[in-house]
């Protein structure tokens, strides 16, 4: 059987999909049981990154590092997974994860812009990448 080659953008577009369409496990949502998470979040002290993990906004604390790191190993693990199961690469999945994340920001919550500074998310669409899905 042969093999087709799909561009990196039909991908990306594809695994977008697949998110938006909910087959995916949402990683802030396993994120958001915590307090302390979403007291840092509700702060800006963490915010999305385009990678598709979480950040910390300014000075870094031992708590806030914990949370961070402690999240982004479950949301490696997920995107890990659903990287596997889409036949798509690690870093493919966690960028359009990324882009989703950003999205679902809400006003007053801190993301990471495509030039890689840290936004407060307004009452419109945050900034996304250019090849966000």
């Amino acid at each position: 059987m042969k093999r087709m080659k799909i561009s990196r953008n039909a991908m990306i577009a594809a695994i977008g999909a697949v998110m938006i369409a909910g087959v995916a496990i949402s990683a802030p949502a396993l994120a958001q049981r915590d307090p302390a998470y979403e007291a840092a979040r509700t702060a800006g002290q963490v915010g999305e990154k385009m990678d598709g993990y979480l950040g910390v906004v300014g000075a870094a604390t031992p708590a806030l590092d914990r949370i961070v790191r402690d999240i982004n190993i479950k949301r490696r693990a997920v995107y890990a997974e659903k990287a596997q199961a889409a036949n798509a690469t690690l870093e493919e999945y966690a960028f359009t994860a990324g882009c989703l994340n950003i999205s679902r920001t809400k006003p007053g919550e801190k993301y990471q812009a495509p030039g890689g500074d840290w936004q407060t998310r307004g009452s419109g669409a945050p900034q996304r990448d250019q090849r966000c899905p």
